[in-house]
């Protein structure tokens, strides 16, 4: 009697947990609906239905398939990506504080793209349509530097010393970057400031078709991995005694990680805050294991993340990075005083 009361106090909290994931998923697609209607040009919704099924004008299909759907579907994977990659990052550091801003991956996408901007003469179009390779590229070297600084003969990876690596190789990005800003000419400046900022530059379906690849290949490893991410939680003695390979298992979480993160802020620019948000909120709505706590982490940076997209697009075009800062930090200041108390 006992063992069937543990059996359905399990079943009711995986039940419950996936009653709160479909609860999120509807709070995405009432956000689509909503923001389709969103923009500078206001559509009803009749005149969204109407254009959706290909009765509306020509400028009413302009606008809701060459600009909003493409930048709405950028936001829910890019909010997905960034969340469950924060997610990665602090299961297999095991800190609560980290994500991928803070590690400096986007931090080395986003010099890469200020170092080909401020010397290549001009931004046409053909050279912005190479900045997702490039900050790709950027992330995929912070990330080979910090793994290097960090790893110890005999010793592995240490997560407080990873952690560490990152923040100072972080700041001196940030400080090169800073250097690099001074010789910009203005209009150069305007948008290497919007990019990182966080907006979504790359609103178009070039840019879609790109990111997806990268969303269904790592997503479904990460999920596959949420098993040995239980593990890792438990510490690296108990999972090395358990059996687990630690150092190959967190050397292949960290590049999917990474290869999350820079294809997501490649098409984004530098939002940061959604890797250290979603997982914190997710937790708190299914608890800790992986196999309800990454798919729940996907669906709440992706709604995060079209929440604050549609907040900017009503607001003058505010960047989307500058929105999820003024929604999450707020909730963050709160999770850390707790964390005090």
């Amino acid at each position: 009697m006992k063992t069937a009361q543990t059996l359905t106090s399990g079943e009711r909290r995986h039940r419950q947990g996936l009653i709160v994931m479909a609860i999120l998923a509807a709070l995405i697609i009432i956000s689509f609906m909503i923001s389709m209607n969103t923009g500078y040009i206001h559509l009803s919704p009749l005149d969204v239905l109407k254009t959706l099924f290909g009765m509306g004008t020509e400028k009413q299909r302009l606008i809701l398939f060459e600009f909003r759907l493409p930048r709405i579907v950028i936001s829910i994977l890019v909010g997905a990506g960034l969340a469950v990659s924060g997610c990665i990052l602090q299961g297999i550091s095991r800190n609560a504080l980290a994500d991928p801003g803070i590690l400096g991956i986007n931090a080395g996408a986003g010099f890469m793209v200020m170092l080909f901007i401020s010397f290549y003469p001009a931004t046409t179009a053909a050279p912005v349509f190479l900045l997702p390779v490039l900050a790709l590229a950027g992330a995929g070297v912070t990330a080979l530097l910090i793994y290097t600084l960090a790893y110890r003969r005999h010793e592995g990876i240490s997560p407080t010393r990873l952690v560490l690596t990152g923040i100072a190789v972080a700041a001196g990005i940030s400080a090169a970057m800073i250097v690099l800003t001074m010789r910009l000419d203005p209009d150069k400046y305007q948008f290497v400031a919007t990019w990182l900022a966080g907006s979504v530059w790359g609103s178009n379906w070039k840019f879609v078709l790109a990111l997806i690849p990268w969303i269904a290949v790592l997503l479904p490893f990460v999920f596959f991995k949420a098993g040995v991410m239980n593990v890792l939680n438990l510490g690296e003695q108990t999972a090395t005694g358990l059996g687990a390979p630690v150092e190959k298992e967190r050397l292949l979480l960290l590049a999917a990680a990474v290869g999350l993160a820079g294809s997501c802020v490649a098409v984004s620019g530098g939002i940061v805050f959604v890797g250290l948000i979603g997982p914190h909120l997710a937790r708190r709505l299914v608890g800790p294991k992986h196999q309800l706590l990454l798919p729940a982490s996907a669906l709440t940076g992706g709604l995060l993340m079209i929440v604050a997209d549609t907040i900017g697009r009503s607001m003058s075009e505010i960047p989307t990075g500058i929105v999820v800062a003024v929604i999450g930090a707020p909730y963050f200041l709160y999770l850390l005083a707790r964390s005090k108390a």
